[in-house]
């Protein structure tokens, strides 16, 4: 052989062992794949374990916050979405936009992240592939997995999905106990190592309750590490398919998904192209980045709605308080306790404590139009009342049948005179087919007398049943009554929903939600003082509640019903949760009396913006104190909100997103010095001084209290005598 042909063959042995080693790196670089947020302090690693199992882990800034952790789905009767993967082909890109939502904390939202596509094929089973899709903001990750068509993937069942969150430490946890039916349940803080002594105290007995046999907990879950990571874990885009929970390995610190089962126990319906909802990480070192996060809002898709006009914020008063407390009024007209919606209700016994009369009505309508009110919701005011808790009842409700001492027509007049629109009530008892089927007959009885907001409630067990407020069947239905509501330009607000997941994005007439212990909690047992701090952290996360504050009357032994229950927090905490606890749907819950009683406070709850410019989270500590300022949509007004625990604190208000070389007016509203939760709640000082963008506030709070501040321009008469601050 000459030395050209040895060269030759030389050649061809180093192009074969090139070929071969750049085959190995790329099956490597497909089979692991990592991307960082466009900041870089989050980086996303997937890989494929032994076996073809896919994983994942999530650290930020070099500390690790998931742990290598398995993805997968199991299927009923088919083989599974576990393992046997291989790589097939991965993608990245990234994306910038900033858009506009229809209400919200913010007038625009940035949406930027990097995405990584992975497409994984099991040859096992006639390359059936699925992708992941991964996106990774600045604040956090969001994932799901997607089902393209395919021949071998058309109809299938999930058994459970098993995406892994495993730990990277005993972290202190805020949470409440998984239960399909309700998560109306008080927070517990703990160490995820301590949930097991915990759950039975914690799963506290509440109405139309199913506690899940597994030791879990709901979402959105808040923790923090100790080495300082705030972790915030939930989803987003929560649509035909149910609610997840996590399973809890207290021994290894693992969480792992758990769906909301149906009748027949299977968990989700699926016909392809189809995906999952997003599941959701969001973390920082500082826990102001998670209040202010909109990494949930962003996984949603954009809003369809060609008109978005009529979608407005609401500040509301209602009869709806005094049901609770008062004792002198109830929800049903009648003494009977067995009616059917074909009885005669003129020939009920009257109770005498019906609270929805015309009359009633029209004294809070002159309530509502004396100080500025946007609405009025009237609950009570349609026959089936009598009977309509606890008795699994189909045909429980009409929704469009009044009680023989409400004129719906009277009232529609007399509220359209003085400019205030009445807010419709559907309690369906659970009875979600019976409102699928008299769904379109309401909104149209409801656009036929000048209604365009409805409070949806989902109270007891579901209707079809077997079914569970959470499952696939419920999450669909209160998805179909937001769009339904569209078509006739209605507003929804929904209780006793599942908890939400920034679907206000793609449904923005799906205003607010209850979805959580609220304030008639505070009338059954009470709320801890600390479990507004907790709130924004966890239900709030996936979007706007309806918590109904605005107590100013917190001792209940005032009303001589024999009850010695009180609200946990002081006069002013109720005005701060006007800022901290986010809504475009706001109540003035209490009865209007006890407004009358303290009208310098109430002007604070008359002036308060619901829907927003900018939002500013100027500190926060979960289970602590949270204080919130915020600029009104259009308008130079701002206003602060701060509140505390059980303990007294200072807050540390600054001023620096006021406009810098104007001065303008504040009204802080503040805890007394003697005031306190539990004594002298009503106890609070007004007063007015000169605040510009370099001012700077230490403002104590009271146990269990907090601060509320407007500010607005002034002029020169304004602002003459005023101290600067």
């Amino acid at each position: 052989m000459n030395f050209q042909s040895q060269k030759s063959l030389l050649q061809i042995r180093l192009s074969k062992k090139t070929a071969l080693l750049f085959f190995i790196l790329a099956s490597f670089w497909l089979q692991a794949q990592e991307i960082t947020s466009p900041d870089k302090n989050l980086s996303l690693k997937f890989e494929l374990k032994e076996g073809g199992i896919p994983s994942y882990q999530l650290s930020y800034k070099q500390k690790p916050v998931i742990k290598p952790s398995s993805l997968g789905l199991e299927l009923l009767n088919r083989a599974s979405f576990m393992d046997g993967f291989t790589v097939t082909n991965t993608a990245q890109s990234t994306f910038d936009e900033n858009w506009n939502p229809v209400l919200g904390e913010e007038k625009t939202i940035r949406n930027h992240y990097n995405e990584l596509v992975v497409t994984l094929a099991q040859a096992k089973n006639n390359n059936r592939f699925i992708r992941i899709r991964f996106r990774l903001f600045n604040d956090g990750l969001g994932f799901r997995y997607e089902f393209p068509k395919q021949n071998d993937l058309n109809y299938f069942v999930i058994k459970e999905e098993r995406t892994e969150f495993q730990l990277a430490g005993n972290h202190k946890i805020f949470w409440i106990p998984g239960d399909y039916d309700t998560n109306e349940y008080a927070y517990t803080t703990s160490k995820i190592s301590e949930i097991p002594s915990l759950i039975k105290k914690a799963t506290i007995e509440i109405n139309a309750q199913q506690p899940i046999k597994e030791l879990s907990v709901q979402t959105p879950s808040m923790m923090k590490s100790d080495d300082g990571l705030y972790i915030n874990i939930h989803e987003a885009g929560l649509i035909n398919y149910p609610a997840m929970y996590l399973e809890i390995d207290a021994k290894t610190n693992k969480m792992t998904s758990h769906l909301a089962p149906d009748a027949v126990g299977a968990k989700g319906y699926m016909q392809t192209d189809a995906q999952t909802p997003w599941r959701t990480i969001i973390v920082s070192d500082k826990a102001t980045d998670i209040l202010a996060s909109k990494l949930i809002l962003n996984l949603n898709e954009p809003t369809s709605y060609k008109d978005v006009s009529w979608i407005k914020p609401v500040k509301y008063i209602g009869i709806w308080w005094e049901y609770f407390v008062a004792g002198r009024s109830t929800w049903a007209f009648g003494k009977e306790n067995n009616v059917k919606m074909t009885d005669d209700f003129t020939k009920l016994t009257p109770n005498g404590k019906h609270g929805a009369t015309t009359e009633r009505a029209k004294e809070y309508i002159d309530f509502a139009s004396k100080n500025g009110f946007d609405a009025i919701l009237i609950e009570g005011w349609n026959i089936g009342w009598e009977d309509w808790i606890g008795n699994w009842k189909e045909d429980v409700f009409d929704f469009v049948t009044a009680y023989p001492d409400f004129d719906v027509k009277a009232v529609h007049a007399y509220a359209a005179s003085k400019g205030v629109k009445i807010i419709m009530h559907h309690e369906t008892s659970g009875s979600a087919t019976n409102y699928e089927r008299r769904l379109d007959r309401a909104f149209q009885f409801m656009n036929d007398n000048g209604y365009d907001a409805v409070k949806t409630g989902y109270v007891g067990q579901i209707i079809p049943r077997g079914e569970h407020h959470d499952g696939q069947w419920m999450v669909n239905h209160y998805i179909n009554v937001a769009k339904r509501a569209a078509d006739y330009k209605i507003m929804i607000n929904s209780h006793e929903a599942v908890r939400p997941t920034g679907l206000n994005r793609t449904f923005p007439n799906w205003i607010a939600q209850e979805s959580a212990r609220g304030t008639e909690f505070e009338s059954m047992g009470g709320l801890a003082p600390d479990h507004t701090t907790i709130l924004p952290f966890t239900r709030l996360m996936g979007g706007p509640m309806d918590y109904t504050p605005g107590i100013f009357q917190t001792d209940l032994s005032y009303y001589g019903t024999g009850s010695s229950q009180r609200v946990n927090t002081t006069l002013v905490k109720q005005l701060a949760y006007y800022v901290t606890m986010y809504s475009p749907l706001q109540m003035a819950a209490d009865i209007p009396g006890n407004y009358e009683r303290f009208p310098d406070a109430f002007q604070f709850i008359k002036d308060v913006a619901v829907d927003w410019d900018n939002s500013y989270i100027l500190e926060a500590e979960p289970g602590d104190y949270i204080t919130i300022a915020r600029k009104a949509k259009s308008k130079n007004e701002w206003f602060i909100g701060g509140i505390t625990d059980e303990n007294a604190r200072t807050a540390n208000i600054s001023f620096d997103y006021l406009p810098a070389g104007k001065n303008f007016v504040a009204t802080i509203y503040a805890d007394a010095k003697d005031a306190n939760w539990n004594q002298n709640p009503q106890k609070y000082t007004v007063t007015k001084v000169i605040v510009n963008s370099k001012s700077k506030l230490k403002q104590y709070l009271a146990p269990g209290g907090g601060v509320a501040i407007s500010i607005k321009e002034g002029t020169a008469s304004d602002l003459k005598g005023l101290k600067k601050l």
